[in-house]
């Protein structure tokens, strides 16, 4: 990576223009079983779908501090749907 400008060299050499790419917490429309809040999250930090769905029910059940129910309709009205 040049780190005097925003361009990195790939594999074969080629010097290439950096993109970034912004990640936006977003609601899943495809890959929802309620309303779309745990796969969007899931999404967002890069793990499986169904590992984050394990791990909500298992905060949510073990956790007396965590109203996951109510955690979960907040996110719902809060977050945006994916377009």
């Amino acid at each position: 990576m040049n780190a005097s400008s925003n361009t990195h060299v790939n594999s074969e050499g080629d010097l290439l223009p950096m993109t970034t790419t912004t990640r936006r917490l977003r609601r899943s429309r495809s890959n929802r079983m309620i309303g779309g809040v745990v796969a969007g999250v899931a999404d967002y930090i890069g793990i499986d779908v169904s590992l984050a769905r394990v791990l909500y029910v298992l905060i949510s059940i073990f956790s007396a501090a965590f109203p996951g129910i109510l955690v979960y309709l907040i996110c719902w009205l809060l977050i945006p749907e994916e377009v």
